[in-house]
């Protein structure tokens, strides 16, 4: 929330709402591109990772849906074949919208399919009882040989995925490429209303992420999967429409992350150019084709999400929007010595210590080669 209130405040000074903007008015042209690229890297890396999850669920889904207990080898139940098509026929068409705004009725379906999620993570901690038996967790790949017979829940747990924590927490909460193009759509936008909007949705994200995270745990304890939809077992028909409802979400929210990254190849390339239907039809396409090319063929994107959650992440929540504020709020309003902006030094100091950090215990877990498990999103 302050890293918005940093953003909002120098959008405010130079009158601009756009991300890459504040980087050219803070740096020039190369701050600029500084911002694309970063925008870019990390909203392909969501981006891929939602796409992995259609690839994962759906085969599961439709497995279910038939009464298969495996797959057969059939086409409709490859996870490959299934986001190609997922993504000609539901996300290409959504992201050809120029505006943000007509999206928040997808984004507003997709976000009802995980309060769903969040109330049958709740229900199955009262009906799954502890200790597990095997048929709860038939999903697992040793469904018994993690289970805490005790059922006691462990305070701190310190492991080799430790290090992935923070940086897919971070991952989960940036929002601040989409905050400005937001405010320019927001009606009757100020900037108070606009950070109330943050503010609240922030918070709402946050008790919906620790309430899921809480009773997933308190479900499965020492036992729960890395993807925790992977814990439950494949025939539950509530958990059969939760991994649609998820599936639902996802899919649905991938025109919402390709919209900043358009908007970052456009300020990249096409900078001083208007707006041309075939150049916006053609860089949707090229970006959704070659995400699919990534899902397809990179077999696991655990520890390229991790990078990217460690360096784009706090670049975008704590380095990019301290060190604007600090360029663009002039002199003569606050001096470089004054409590904003020290904090705001600090603020981008944190992110500095906080993306080499993370990468330190990234690489090390790469070098000593305790990698975290599969198949976990």
């Amino acid at each position: 929330a302050y890293s918005i209130h940093l953003l909002l405040k120098s959008a405010g000074v130079v009158g601009i709402r756009a991300y890459e903007q504040l980087g050219n008015r803070a740096f020039g042209r190369s701050g600029q591109v500084l911002a694309a690229c970063v925008i870019t890297i990390h909203n392909i890396g969501t981006t891929s990772t939602y796409l992995y999850i259609v690839k994962s669920e759906l085969p599961l889904v439709i497995q279910a849906f038939l009464g298969k207990q495996a797959s057969t080898g059939e086409w409709f139940l490859d996870g490959n074949y299934l986001i190609i098509i997922v993504s000609a026929l539901v996300i290409f068409p959504l992201a050809l919208w120029r505006h943000l705004g007509y999206l928040g009725y997808t984004s507003g379906f997709s976000l009802t399919c995980m309060v769903f999620f969040l109330i049958a993570v709740i229900y199955k901690k009262f009906d799954i009882p502890c200790p597990l038996p095997d048929h709860n967790t038939t999903a697992a790949p040793h469904p018994t040989s993690r289970v805490n017979v005790t059922c006691e829940p462990q305070l701190f747990t310190c492991n080799s995925e430790t290090a992935y924590t923070i940086p897919i927490l971070a991952f989960a909460f940036v929002c601040h490429p989409e905050v400005l193009p937001i405010y320019t759509e927001l009606r009757n936008a100020t900037r108070r209303r606009m950070q109330c909007v943050a503010n609240v949705s922030i918070l709402a994200m946050f008790v919906m992420y620790l309430l899921t995270a809480i009773f997933g745990y308190l479900t499965f304890y020492t036992a729960v999967e890395a993807e925790l939809l992977h814990t439950y077992s494949k025939v539950d028909i509530m958990i059969l429409c939760v991994r649609l409802a998820v599936l639902i979400a996802v899919t649905l929210t991938v025109p919402v992350v390709l919209f900043p990254i358009r908007k970052a190849l456009l300020q990249i390339f096409f900078p001083d150019k208007p707006f041309h239907w075939a150049r916006h039809i053609l860089i949707a396409l090229s970006v959704v084709f070659s995400v699919n090319l990534l899902v397809v063929f990179v077999p696991s994107i655990k520890d390229i999400f991790g990078v990217i959650g460690a360096t784009s992440a706090p670049s975008l929540i704590f380095i990019l929007p301290a060190i604007f504020y600090i360029r663009i709020v002039p002199e003569e309003q606050e001096s470089i010595k004054s409590r904003p902006k020290i904090q705001a030094v600090c603020f981008a100091a944190l992110g500095f210590i906080f993306m080499i950090t993370s990468l330190s215990f990234i690489i090390i877990g790469w070098a000593t080669g305790r990698s975290p498990r599969g198949g976990g999103h």
